[in-house]
């Protein structure tokens, strides 16, 4: 029962994808259609001003290959974290999104940092080492499908390419794992079965019973034989009626 109410669907799971998605495609829409450039309200390192950016640039980005890329990551991780950390999700997104920003600011080249990639790496970083730290099977088998989807993207955390912003994409991974590390309220916990408990006692085990100090198993034990070997013999007696007669 437990479970279920950590995985479980809601309209929310892919409403707040889709509306964050909506959002940052009807900016982009506005700037084509009346002729408007928002990279300014980007984050612009060690600029008091720039720290707007730490609120806006996830909204912001330069040309459509941009959005595009960003949009289907964002859709598929969000949506993940909303179905498998329902209880977290927003915890994760408001501080991931602040400290990711944050940290950018901090360290990164003085240009205006625009996109909604620090998100993408954050959830990315949070999702895969969440279901590791977490063991549970569900947890971890959304880990191996994250890693295995966009694992890829660890590259672009290098300075490979002076157009993207790699500063935005470590900020946003460093800051994934660390909340990894440190939220464990409203995570699903692995299933502990009876053996795994403190109170344990191998000699009550009615499975173990059935293996020899040899370890062979035993179909049926000693007890059980007796059982069976037990005869069970009834009496007739005659009533005090019938012995008159």
């Amino acid at each position: 029962m437990e479970e279920n109410n950590h995985f479980r669907f809601s309209t929310g799971v892919v409403g707040y994808p889709l509306l964050f998605i909506l959002s940052i495609w009807l900016v982009f829409w506005f700037e084509v259609r009346f002729g408007f450039d928002f990279n300014s309200f980007g984050i612009y390192p060690r600029n008091l001003i720039g720290l707007r950016g730490v609120f806006f640039s996830p909204f912001i980005h330069g040309d459509l290959s941009h959005l595009w890329h960003n949009t289907l990551p964002l859709l598929i991780l969000s949506a993940s974290l909303f179905f498998f950390y329902r209880n977290t999700a927003w915890k994760v997104i408001c501080i991931g999104v602040l400290f990711t920003g944050i940290l950018t600011w901090s360290f990164g080249r003085e240009a205006n940092h625009i996109g909604a990639s620090g998100v993408i790496y954050m959830l990315f970083g949070f999702l895969f080492f969440k279901g590791v730290v977490a063991k549970h099977f569900r947890l971890i088998a959304l880990s191996f499908i994250v890693v295995f989807i966009y694992g890829s993207m660890i590259w672009y955390t290098l300075p490979v390419d002076p157009k993207i912003s790699w500063e935005g994409h470590l900020s946003g991974l460093v800051v994934g794992v660390l909340l990894a590390f440190l939220i464990k309220s409203g995570i699903a916990r692995p299933k502990k079965y009876h053996w795994e408990s403190p109170d344990y006692n191998p000699e009550d085990d009615e499975f173990l019973k059935h293996f020899d100090e040899n370890g062979n198993f035993i179909e049926r034990l000693p007890e059980q034989e007796n059982e069976e070997n037990i005869k069970i013999i009834y009496e007739y007696k005659p009533s005090d009626d019938q012995k008159e007669d």
